[in-house]
Parts: structure tokens; C-alpha cells; sequence
């Protein structure tokens, strides 16, 4: 039995391809049935590593009665919310308008032209705690097209007209009246503090997921104020982060969120943009405080990517399921007698000790691996020296990781996504600079190669002032989908950085050429910032406009730093106008609800800290060159670009302006630190570009 989803790519439209329910992908085939034979659409938005979603697809989609059911009463529409977040957007949003709340998989019933009149999100397949069963949701709502029809045009009219308010409405409902200025970040930093758990870190209560957007803006305003209330919250933050169940302490990376308020129990499944994300901001601790847990972190996290998410092509993968053979977590689980069998009674005694496995089990009679108590304190406790300790936590990894590995692993999402792509190219190319690993930054080099190569659309590539045309999704071979906002924003954005890391002016063209696209089609000409989509993609029944991050940044956000960044590199004003236009209108909101605009947050801390400007003149491969991009990285400087290039290189200067009449002093590699359009006077000595990078605005 296979339906029309077995021609996707999409790996969660491919595990519903064998369905008795007649799945259409979203498309003009689906949209025109749906109005030559008067029926509803049933569309259902998910992604393949979410639980819920499959729990229904079990329960109802692979059910031959109720798929006779849904094919009989609707046409059926499945749709990847990775793959076009502007659907999942705008009927995530009319979903919650009629609930109350919103979730995957999203349940969302429309009239022939794509308007939302009901939806929901899980429904079991039998009543179950008062939740309305499948089937008898399908019956009624098909009753009411057919008998109630002025009513369920009524509800689409109404719905259509709050979802195209939303999309050209601010946050708050109006416009900011404000100007950026830094009392707006001292006012929106003490809004998040208060929000904080200050036992164990993140926001107060459960679920509790990372937020590393927040985590950054509260870094950076530690590193403008002073204020140790700041770090204090990050620190406990990332160390219980660190020893928790969220961190996969065998394999490393983190999974999605902790179910509980002390990041034990996770849900496990694992997505490429929060170990981009947290990547970013393990290491931006480490630079602030030379602690070498949140190196290890970080480098644990980026070995994971290439180990494990990284196709041999370059480009990075989306995410791996929570479930193996069915079971949530069961690969990441461990009994005191699997673990003993692995690492002798010895070691596997004080491995059991280390990271609390016991007879009683803290997840379904097994154990989720965590640190409760530092090395330093069982040693203390048990009498043995600290290094025997640590030898036993290294050994031991590497040991299961071994043994898991023959495991059946969790599925693995092949699908590479721009967006996500690009968050993670600027971890790896900052690890590269940050951690001197020139593993990572071929890495970040592989990755964009591959990007640019294949999922640039080939009849739009020509000259840089024209702009690029993206898609958005690569598998199989086979790239599809117009990219979105967030595609352009975020791939510039870790072009930006890769540039960073290697000097390479090419890719600062590269960068400029997506900012052109989104810039001259993306560009909310009445309002500010950016619409999701183009004004060459599918009409749908709002244009989109993502403002609040969620577990990603939002295009606006990402749009608005790179933005800023470009802007310092090539003195092109229209990249700073840009930049303002799309955080001016939001100022308000930044200090009501600042825990939803981390991202942004950071963008206006960018502009209003006076970022330094760093151009290195020198041999890129000589060792004093070497010494002065080990003090441009070392220390925690947020708010800052760096150029570089060989004496005389005329080509990197006409990309990269910051770079123009700056010669190099007595042969040897040379730094000009400007701020402000204030340049110090060249110095050829680390320790002094150290200082001036450090001096606080």
C-alpha cells in the first residue's frame, strides 16, 4: 500500500508513505480536489522525531477504518513543519487562537481554499481522559461543513482576518515609540532574571528547556554591566545542564528538553539547532572563564555533529528520534549490570557511583546517566584521588559509547535544512577560531562548499548585486522548497563567521549575495523587518512574519545581527538602515517579554555597545599572525568583527572595506582596533590588542 507521499524526500512524509490514509504533500493537486469535490482538508503537521506524532500515525493513520473514514470525508494533506515552517506558522497560530495552546502533531481542518475553521493537536484513537476521539472528531466536523456551512464559513472568515492582522501587527499590538538605547537592555535583563530557577538553573518550573538565546543576551549583558547576578544564573545554568540527563553523557550533544525541573529526565529526542545553539554559548563561557567543563562541552557536542550528523557531503542533518525499536530513550539507558559487564566490576562500580546508576533506576527501572555530585566531592567521600576518577569517567565513556553503538540506534533525520545548517556553520567556524581546532574549520569549509553548490538554485546564480535564490532542503540528491527568511538569514550569518575563520573573502560575497535576496523580496516595506516569504513564493492565506524566537532564532533576529555585522565589514550603510528599521519597531516588547526575544536582544546589544573593529594585516600563515588571532579570540569579546589579510591583498579590501590602506609595521603582523569610527594607533603586540578589546563600553 503506498500513497502519493512516496515520491517526497521528507523522511517524516516517507514514514507515512505506507498509510492506508490517502496523504496528499502540500501542493496545488491536493487544493484543487478539495474544491472539485467540495470536501474539507484535513491537514496534519508534524516532524520525524516527534513522539505524539507518532503515537497517531499507530493509533489512527495506519487504522484502516479511520483512514476510510479520513479519505472518505476529506482530503488528507501531511506536511513536514521542518520543511515549510510558513504553513506550520500560520496555522500553528489559528490552532492556538481556537485552543488556547499549540503542539505537534497539529490536527487542523480547512476550507477547499486553505482557510482554518477547526484544529487541534493530538486526538487518540478511542475517547481517552476526556479527550475526544479521533474518529468522532472527523465525523463531526465533516457534519458541520456539510449542514452548518454559514457557521464554518463564519469561523474561516474570522480566523483569515486575525491571522492576516497578525501578520502586520508588532508585538504588543503597536508600533514601538522607543529609540535603542542601553536602559532598554538593563530593563529587559532584570524582566529575564526574574524568570530564572536559582537552584537549578534555566526558567522556573517544568518542562524546562534550555533557552540559549537568553543565555547569550544575559552572557553579553554580564560582560557590558558587571553584574554577577548575570553569570552566576548562566553558570549554574550550564554546569546543571552539563551533569544532567539533557546531555547525552556517553555520546555527547544534548536532547531537546528536560520533562522535569532539574534537566533529568529528557525527552530524547536530538535536533541539530540546539547543539548549534548551546555550542555557541558553552563556548562563550569558556572564553569568560576559562573553565574547562564548558570547553569539553563544546568540543563533545561538535565531535558529535561530524561524527554522527554530518553526511559525506558536508551538509548537517536535522535531527535523531527520541525512540529506538518503540520504546522513548531506550538507547540511551543503562542497568548497574550492562555497565559492569562493560567496564569490570571495578571500574564499573565507581562508573555506577559516579554517575548515580542504581538497582532502582531513575527512567522505567533503568538509569539515565547524570552527575549529582562533582569528582572532587566523591573522592572526598570514597578515598580515592581525583585523577583515578577521571580516568574511570573517560575510560567508561568511551567503553559504552562502544557497547551502545551496537544498539539499534534512534532514526536519524537525512533531511539537511539551510536554516539549521547555518546555525550550526557558525558554531563550528567560531570553535575554530575560539578553540585554534582546524578540524572544525574544515568542517565549516565542507559545509558551506556543499550548500553553495547544491542548494543554490542554479538559474538564479550569477552576479553577487543580483542575489542568490536558495532552497531550502537537500536529500536523496534532490534540493527542494523555496528557502525562507530564516534559510537567508541564518546561512549569512555563518558565512559571516566562516569568513572569520578563514579570511576568505569569497564568502563574504557569498553572504552579501543572500542579504541582497533578502533584502530586495523578503522586506516588509510598510511595517519593518522581514516577511518568512518572498514575494515570489505561494500565496498561502496570510503572509507569514516571524517575530518571537522559539527553539530557533526568528529570521527577523538573525536577520537584524548579521545585518549589523556586514555593515562594520563593508561600510554599506543600507545593511545598518536595514538592521534598525527591523529592531525599532520591537523595542517595547524586548523589555515586556524579553525571555521571547533573546536573539533580538543580543542584536541591540550589538549596536549599542559600540562593537569592536578588528583588522589584522600580516602572512596568514606565520606564527605572529598566529599570536594575534590567539588574543583576538581568547577572551569573551560578543560585540565584535574581525578582518584580515596579506599586505597589499587589493581584493580583500575592495570586499572587505575595514580592511582598505592598512599596512602592516615593521614586517611583522600588525592589528587596527577601531570603535565607534575611533581607531587606536596600530600595535604589533597581542597583550596590547587583548587590552583594547577588553576595555568595557
Amino acid at each position: 500500500m503506498t500513497n502519493r507521499l512516496a515520491g517526497e524526500t521528507s523522511p517524516y512524509l516517507l514514514q507515512h508513505a505506507h498509510n492506508p490514509v490517502d496523504w496528499y504533500p502540500w501542493g496545488p493537486e491536493a487544493l484543487e480536489n478539495a474544491k472539485s469535490e467540495d470536501k474539507p482538508i484535513f491537514l496534519s503537521i508534524g516532524y520525524s522525531a516527534c513522539h505524539w506524532c507518532h503515537v497517531m500515525e499507530r493509533e489512527s493513520f495506519e487504522n484502516v477504518k479511520i483512514a476510510e473514514l479520513m479519505n472518505e470525508l476529506f482530503v488528507n494533506i501531511k506536511v513536514d513543519r521542518e520543511e515549510r515552517p510558513d504553513l506550520d506558522s500560520v496555522y500553528m497560530e489559528a490552532v492556538q487562537a481556537m485552543t488556547g495552546h499549540g503542539g505537534w502533531p497539529m490536527s487542523v481542518f480547512l476550507t477547499p481554499d486553505g482557510v482554518p475553521f477547526f484544529g487541534g493537536t493530538y486526538f487518540p484513537a478511542a475517547e481517552d481522559r476526556g479527550m475526544m476521539s479521533f474518529p468522532r472528531v472527523l465525523l463531526a466536523v465533516s457534519r458541520a461543513y456539510k449542514e452548518e456551512r454559514s457557521k464554518v464559513d463564519e469561523s474561516a472568515v474570522q480566523l483569515r482576518r486575525f491571522l492576516q492582522e497578525g501578520s502586520t501587527t508588532p508585538p504588543l499590538g503597536q508600533p514601538s515609540r522607543a529609540e535603542p538605547d542601553v536602559s532598554l537592555l538593563d530593563t529587559a535583563s532584570r524582566n529575564m532574571l526574574k524568570q530564572f530557577d536559582r537552584v537549578n538553573g534555566g526558567t522556573q518550573g517544568a518542562p524546562k528547556f534550555p533557552q540559549p538565546m537568553n543565555l547569550d543576551f544575559m552572557l553579553r549583558e554580564y560582560k557590558r554591566t558587571g553584574d554577577h547576578s548575570l553569570l552566576a544564573i548562566v553558570e549554574l545554568t550550564l554546569q546543571k545542564m552539563a551533569c544532567g540527563g539533557i546531555y547525552d553523557q556517553v555520546g555527547g550533544g544534548f536532547h531537546r528538553y528536560s520533562v522535569d525541573n532539574v534537566w533529568l529526565v529528557p525527552h530524547f529526542e536530538k535536533m541539530l539547532y540546539d547543539n548549534a545553539l548551546l555550542t555557541r554559548v558553552y563556548l562563550a563561557a569558556y572564553q569568560l572563564t576559562h573553565n574547562p567543563l564548558y570547553r569539553r562541552v563544546a568540543e563533545e557536542t561538535l565531535d558529535y555533529i561530524s561524527r554522527e550528523m554530518t553526511s559525506p557531503e558536508g551538509g548537517f542533518y536535522s535531527t535523531q528520534d527520541a525512540d529506538s525499536e518503540g520504546v522513548e530513550g531506550k538507547f540511551y539507558l543503562w542497568t548497574p549490570a550492562e555497565t559492569s559487564a562493560v567496564l569490570g566490576d571495578e571500574d564499573g562500580k565507581l562508573f555506577n557511583l559516579i554517575f548515580d546508576v542504581t538497582q532502582r533506576g531513575n527512567f522505567d527501572g533503568q538509569n539515565i546517566l547524570h552527575m549529582e555530585r562533582t569528582l572532587e566531592t566523591i573522592a572526598g567521600a570514597t578515598g580515592l584521588p581525583v585523577e583515578r576518577l577521571q580516568n574511570v569517567v573517560r575510560t567508561g565513556r568511551e567503553k559504552l559509547y562502544e557497547a551502545r553503538s551496537q544498539r539499534v540506534a534512534p532514526g536519524r533525520d537525512e533531511k539537511i535544512v539551510v536554516n539549521w545548517n547555518g546555525l550550526m556553520l557558525r558554531a563550528f567556524a567560531e570553535a575554530a577560531s575560539i578553540l585554534e581546532r582546524d578540524d572544525y574549520r574544515q568542517t565549516a569549509l565542507r559545509n558551506a562548499e556543499f550548500i553553495v553548490s547544491r542548494l543554490v538554485q542554479p538559474d538564479e546564480a550569477g552576479e553577487v548585486a543580483s542575489g542568490i535564490r536558495l532552497f531550502r532542503t537537500y536529500k536523496d540528491g534532490r534540493a527542494h522548497i523555496e528557502a525562507f527568511a530564516e534559510d537567508y538569514a541564518a546561512y549569512a550569518d555563518g558565512l559571516i563567521s566562516l569568513y572569520e575563520a578563514t579570511f576568505q573573502p569569497a564568502w563574504i560575497e557569498k553572504a552579501r549575495a543572500l542579504i541582497a535576496t533578502l533584502t530586495g523580496h523578503f522586506w516588509d516595506a510598510e511595517g519593518g523587518g522581514f516577511f518568512s516569504t518572498a514575494d515570489f513564493h505561494e500565496a498561502l492565506v496570510t503572509r507569514p512574519k516571524e517575530l518571537y524566537d522559539n527553539a530557533v532564532p526568528s529570521a527577523n533576529s538573525l536577520a537584524a545581527e548579521a545585518l549589523l555585522r556586514l555593515y562594520l565589514l563593508t561600510a554599506e550603510p543600507d545593511f545598518e538602515k536595514y538592521a534598525l528599521e527591523t529592531i525599532r519597531p520591537m523595542l517595547d516588547a524586548l523589555t515586556q517579554a524579553p525571555t521571547a526575544f533573546g536573539r533580538m536582544l543580543c542584536a541591540l546589544d550589538f549596536y549599542l555597545t559600540s562593537p569592536a573593529e578588528v583588522a589584522l594585516i600580516g602572512d596568514l600563515q606565520a606564527g605572529d599572525m598566529a599570536e594575534m588571532l590567539r588574543a583576538v579570540w581568547r577572551d569573551y569579546v560578543p560585540n565584535k568583527v574581525v578582518a584580515a589579510a596579506a599586505p597589499g591583498d587589493e581584493d580583500a579590501a575592495r570586499v572587505v572595506p575595514l580592511l582598505e590602506a592598512r599596512t602592516e609595521v615593521d614586517g611583522r603582523a600588525t592589528a587596527y582596533v577601531c570603535r565607534n569610527y575611533i581607531c587606536q594607533a596600530p600595535t604589533t603586540e597581542p597583550s596590547e590588542v587583548a587590552r583594547l578589546l577588553s576595555v568595557r563600553n
